[in-house]
């Protein structure tokens, strides 16, 4: 078993070369495409325009703004109270995971319906597979535990040129399982991917979204609701992102032979060790830390085998090779 990467270099300041999101936000160009954005763009204390990242309701206009303007995507919302993520952010993780991809189909992004992924979690707003989709033309199965969410996603979908056909969401049963009751018998998947719930309680979510609330606000504009929103199932599980870590690589070995590379978002580095030595008791042949950072918020997604390089070649023969993929 390859030993896991750590973090021996200072975390990247950059997002990912390849994230349209890089630079500064266009407000006068996305407020053209998307006037609902407009009555939340002012001036800041740095002379800059921007929004108020503590109000929900300016983070989710901002999302359909950068969603139309980059994506294409003219019909997108979320319920009250559920999870509107930070896009570029969620843009970094598609980008490194299409890295992964491309080692083992000779550097090149391998694009297209053959590549198949799982987003564990997809959540009412659907933002991996439309961003993975939109970038590479992959195909999506998104599961969630939340009926509400996968209803919601499924209404984007529909509602989207170019993504019916391509996404399929599924609701997990049981809150309990992870892949078992959402992959299909001789299913297989190029890549799962997930962000899991960070904390152990309701009450651990809630007190970290007091301390974030009071980084974002300002004097004349304090909030004290969730910026980014989320439901329970998206904000918290019992044993936090460790136990919902520890349960997905014990089901990952059920489906080693199913699945290229397995991947999930981890944001506490001591949930490391843990689901290192896991792995290794499961037979993982290789496990990857990537680390990611945007602003101030550092996270790495963790990747694992079960294939060794022989295997992982002719993986890519049976599922790439015939149709080249574009560079």
């Amino acid at each position: 078993m390859t030993e896991p990467t750590k973090d021996a270099a200072p975390e990247k300041e950059a997002l990912h070369p390849r994230n349209r999101h890089r630079g500064r936000y266009d407000f006068a160009q996305l407020t053209s495409a998307t006037p609902e954005l407009a009555p939340f763009v002012a001036v800041n204390p740095h002379g800059d325009q921007s929004i108020d990242f503590a109000n929900p309701d300016a983070v989710k206009a901002l999302n359909k703004a950068l969603l139309r303007q980059f994506y294409h995507i003219q019909h997108w919302d979320i319920p009250a109270g559920y999870l509107a993520p930070p896009i570029p952010g969620r843009a970094d993780y598609i980008h490194y995971l299409a890295d992964l991809l491309a080692e083992v189909n000779g550097g090149v992004v391998p694009t297209g319906k053959r590549v198949r992924v799982l987003d564990v979690g997809v959540g009412a707003n659907c933002i991996y597979p439309i961003i993975g989709n939109r970038e590479y033309g992959w195909r999506f199965v998104g599961s969630d535990v939340d009926p509400v969410a996968v209803k919601m996603a499924k209404q984007i979908i529909v509602s989207n040129p170019g993504l019916a056909g391509a996404v399929e969401c599924r609701l997990q049963p049981s809150s309990a399982d992870i892949f078992s009751g959402v992959v299909k018998a001789s299913e297989v998947f190029d890549l799962t991917m997930c962000n899991p719930p960070f904390h152990a309680s309701q009450a651990e979510a809630e007190a970290a979204n007091r301390r974030k609330n009071i980084n974002l606000s300002t004097p004349a504009s304090p909030k004290s609701g969730s910026n980014f929103g989320g439901q329970p199932n998206e904000l918290w599980y019992p044993g936090g992102e460790a136990t919902f870590t520890w349960k997905m690589a014990e089901e990952s070995a059920l489906q080693r032979s199913s699945c290229l590379w397995f991947t999930t978002l981890i944001s506490k580095k001591e949930t490391l060790p843990g689901l290192y030595k896991t792995l290794q008791k499961r037979g993982a042949a290789d496990v990857r830390t990537i680390s990611m950072s945007q602003g101030q918020k550092t996270s790495r997604i963790v990747a694992w085998t079960y294939l060794d390089a022989e295997q992982r070649e002719q993986w890519r023969q049976k599922r790439w090779a015939p149709e080249s993929p574009a560079k």
